[in-house]
């Protein structure tokens, strides 16, 4: 009943702002989709920023060499038309020889070489430096279509890898004349994409309009005008009155309860991000503590009511998970052992453990805080007592490097990569103080999933992985997120299964 009031209220309110506002000639009208985004837009070029907001415009303005199909996740033709493994540590890669760069002139092999050699040396400071400069030792021009890509060593991600990160610039971009800018495609974007940038100011209003002679498919709407609109409640009452066109990160009451009225359509789409709770299995913060006991990390997987947290609180396209990684991920095997909800069963495992009467547990969280008192009340109906730190995302960071966190709630979206890599190196690698498991076993089974380019080896090497990490509770799977949007009744927006917002494939009904 309150959460039907709540939603009555929202959707009465955004009415009552929309209507402060002076109708906008967005839409089919002037052929122009008008996007709102909370975050901020700085910078343009996506080899030097992150976040998701970057990741929907690179999609927009810029073009890899290769394109992950998001139903299958196979591997695409895009700037490269082919490639072949000369063994295992030389990959040479066919290019098209029409692709144009937004100031007209032409896509070469020395652009893709420069660009991808420039990313790998450190002075670039890249963001994308970290993805190449564990396999990437050189490219090389090799003819007038070809580039040959020399590898340090065994690496079977090198295409999902072109596919998702580096954006081809023109040689000699970043350090013309030898001085470096990194912040030469920071405003002044030169892509390759099926959108070029016509106007740019940082932080207000970026307009894009389609790219004439893009290589690939056309996209239907001609233009595209990204706002930043910080407030949720002014994104709402523009969409409502014809601002905009599309918002997205939705909290889902409002999403519900507005898309509800006649002006605005709700779509929930599936995330590949997934929630977790990590346990101090290898007792870091306590050599001795009753986290280092698999008999107790089974009973809170047991205590945890991860389907209704997944409905009521996540909501949309959300679901509970019961393995380390995201169902959709290539190599999450899902018959991994699970632990259905049972109180009783977890208050049986802690006395078998030792703990009949619970212990104190300090479970930190940093997000999505009615989720985190679900889960610390699951755990105290099990009978241990929680205290529950919920703080900003920095102070987790700070305190989990220094060891002293024996639980938290965190989450993980894989970059939007469908892979289980993509998960498992983070945070069962031993590269990271994300893992907590003591297990040195599973360090090295992880790792040895990314040392050889046979897919179905690589698929049970995770199935052994995720089996291990489900067998031995090093962490409380909850549940996968949903992606929830509110877009325009005029607006076809198709959503893809790994989460990622393609504004690009949009048409007008």
């Amino acid at each position: 009943m309150k959460v039907q009031r709540w939603r009555s209220l929202c959707a009465a309110s955004a009415i009552a702002l929309a209507t402060s506002f002076a109708p906008a000639h967005a839409g089919p009208e002037d052929d122009t989709l008008r996007a709102a985004m909370a975050e901020e837009i700085l910078n343009l070029d996506y080899n030097y920023t992150t976040k998701r907001e970057y990741i929907i415009l690179a999609q927009l303005t810029d073009a890899t060499l290769f394109n992950l199909d998001p139903e299958t996740q196979e591997v695409n033709p895009s700037i490269a038309t082919a490639y072949k493994w000369q063994d295992d540590m030389t990959l040479d890669v066919t290019l098209r020889d029409d692709v144009k760069f937004h100031d007209g002139s032409t896509l070469t092999p020395e652009d893709v070489a420069y660009t991808y050699n420039w990313i790998a040396n450190p002075e670039s400071e890249s963001n994308a430096t970290g993805v190449v400069e564990r396999w990437l030792d050189n490219a090389e021009v090799t003819g007038p279509n070809t580039v040959r890509f020399h590898l340090k060593s065994v690496y079977p991600l090198v295409l999902r890898d072109m596919a998702n990160r580096i954006m081809i610039r023109k040689a000699g971009t970043y350090d013309p004349d030898g001085k470096i800018n990194r912040d030469a495609m920071s405003s002044d974007l030169v892509g390759t994409g099926p959108y070029r940038v016509v106007n740019f100011e940082p932080g207000t209003e970026l307009v894009l309009e389609r790219f004439g002679d893009y290589f690939g498919e056309a996209p239907e709407i001609g233009n595209i005008v990204v706002r930043n609109i910080p407030d949720v409640g002014t994104q709402q009452a523009e969409l409502m009155s014809g601002g905009i066109d599309w918002m997205f990160k939705v909290p889902l009451d409002l999403a519900e309860s507005l898309g509800a009225t006649p002006m605005a359509t709700h779509l929930s789409g599936p995330d590949l991000r997934v929630g977790f709770l990590v346990l101090d299995a290898g007792g870091y913060t306590d050599p001795d503590g009753p986290l280092t006991n698999v008999l107790v990390r089974r009973a809170i997987n047991h205590a945890l009511n991860t389907p209704e947290m997944a409905e009521y609180l996540i909501g949309g396209s959300a679901e509970a998970i019961h393995t380390a990684c995201h169902p959709a991920q290539f190599g999450c095997d899902q018959e991994a052992v699970a632990y259905p909800y049972d109180p009783e069963k977890a208050k049986e495992l802690l006395a078998e453990a030792g703990y009949p009467d619970g212990f104190p547990l300090e479970l930190w969280a940093y997000r999505d805080k009615a989720a985190s008192e679900a889960i610390a009340s699951d755990l105290a109906k099990a009978g241990i007592d929680v205290t529950l730190r919920y703080v900003k995302l920095e102070s987790l960071n700070q305190a989990r490097a220094a060891r002293d966190i024996p639980a938290y709630f965190g989450t993980w979206g894989s970059g939007g990569t469908a892979d289980t890599a993509a998960i498992a190196r983070i945070h069962f690698s031993g590269e990271s103080d994300r893992d907590m498991s003591g297990d040195k076993d599973l360090a090295e089974l992880v790792l040895s999933a990314e040392q050889t380019a046979d897919q179905e080896k690589r698929k049970e090497i995770y199935s052994e992985a995720i089996g291990k990490i489900a067998d031995q509770a090093y962490w409380a799977p909850l549940f996968s997120y949903s992606a929830n949007y509110l877009v325009s009744p005029q607006l076809d927006f198709p959503l893809d299964p790994d989460g990622l917002p393609r504004l690009q494939n949009s048409a007008w009904k």
